[in-house]
């Protein structure tokens, strides 16, 4: 990849941002087909995520002297023309709660990938008032990692399997299989009623909407909505409440809390889709004020062509909840 620079001039390194002008980028093959979006949050990865949709919205990043939409594809020989950008990146140490525990979430690691149970409660990155996320922690705690970069994300109130890439070109062959529709992710989701519905394909289009606040809602959108598929299986009664095991066809924003919620099957504790009266008497009664979701395993091809499958155990909290009802 080249970067194209003004003549006579070099350009000069910042301790909390290095891009202080506006500079020009030519896509290789490497980074032929992907978003706009996700390569930015790449070549900026100090850069909140709200500020890189703002740059694009206002245009600001410009491909061959035009606008374009966060979806936009990057083609080989394209021009990318990234604005300066101030952005404040303080340099203090994560609180000790946090940093002490990011080890303890690591379940596989080798010299291409990490992987770890994450947490509900912790984001996958900082921004929008977060100051720290995993990807955060972790350049915090092995700095010798200088590519680290998120293969896939899980909502915050989700816990479970979330794989990082150590290294640019693995992280774009694995986004290629993601393209591809060739990972699979297996999540576990309580949801609120007797589900009677057998296995079945959830095929709901699904369209954001931005609130204010920047905050996001899904809903279901024949008109306006992405192709949005789950594939959903039965595996148990909890008294009101069914274990499902949902499958991701698509990787749509909430696609599982949404589809779920849409068939009047919302997950337990979903505080944003869910069943009010019922997450009240989740907290109040039996004691769980996180949404029932986790990410149990991912499935992929690596860069050598063999076939990667991890998983994460079910936190403690939510292996009790299921045995503290079961018992009723």
């Amino acid at each position: 990849m080249k970067e194209i620079l003004p003549k006579n001039k070099t350009e000069k390194k910042n301790s909390s941002f290095s891009k202080k002008r506006t500079y020009k980028v030519i896509i290789d093959i490497d980074q032929a087909g992907r978003r706009v979006d996700n390569y930015l949050r790449g070549e900026l990865p100090s850069v909140p995520k709200s500020r890189i949709y703002r740059m694009l919205r206002k245009g600001e990043v410009r491909i061959n002297g035009g606008r374009i939409k966060p979806e936009y594809k990057l083609a080989k020989g394209d021009e990318v023309r990234i604005p300066p950008v101030s952005v404040s990146v303080k340099n203090i140490k994560p609180p000790n709660y946090l940093y002490s525990k990011i080890f303890n979430y690591i379940v596989y690691e080798d010299k291409n990938l990490l992987v770890l149970n994450k947490p509900s409660g912790l984001a996958v990155h900082g921004g929008s008032g977060i100051s720290f996320g995993v990807i955060e922690l972790l350049r915090y705690a092995r700095p010798d990692l200088k590519e680290l970069g998120l293969v896939h994300r899980l909502d915050r109130e989700t816990s479970g399997c979330l794989v990082i890439s150590k290294r640019k070109n693995i992280l774009r062959k694995i986004h290629e299989s993601f393209r591809l529709g060739k990972v699979e992710k297996n999540y576990l989701a309580l949801v609120v009623g007797n589900w009677k519905l057998g296995d079945q394909l959830i095929d709901l289009p699904l369209h954001v909407n931005n609130r204010k606040h920047g905050e996001r809602h899904v809903i279901v959108n024949s008109k306006l909505g992405k192709t949005a598929q789950t594939e959903i299986s039965f595996l148990k009664k909890y008294g009101n409440y069914s274990l499902l095991r949902c499958i991701p066809i698509t990787g749509r924003t909430h696609q599982i809390r949404v589809h779920l919620a849409h068939l009047e099957f919302p997950i337990l504790a979903d505080h944003r889709y869910g069943d009010f009266e019922e997450n009240h008497i989740a907290r109040k009664e039996l004691g769980i004020d996180r949404i029932f979701l986790h990410s149990q395993s991912i499935g992929f091809s690596n860069n050598e062509g063999n076939d990667l499958h991890f998983s994460a155990p079910m936190p403690e909290d939510l292996e009790k909840f299921l045995l503290s009802i079961d018992k009723k």
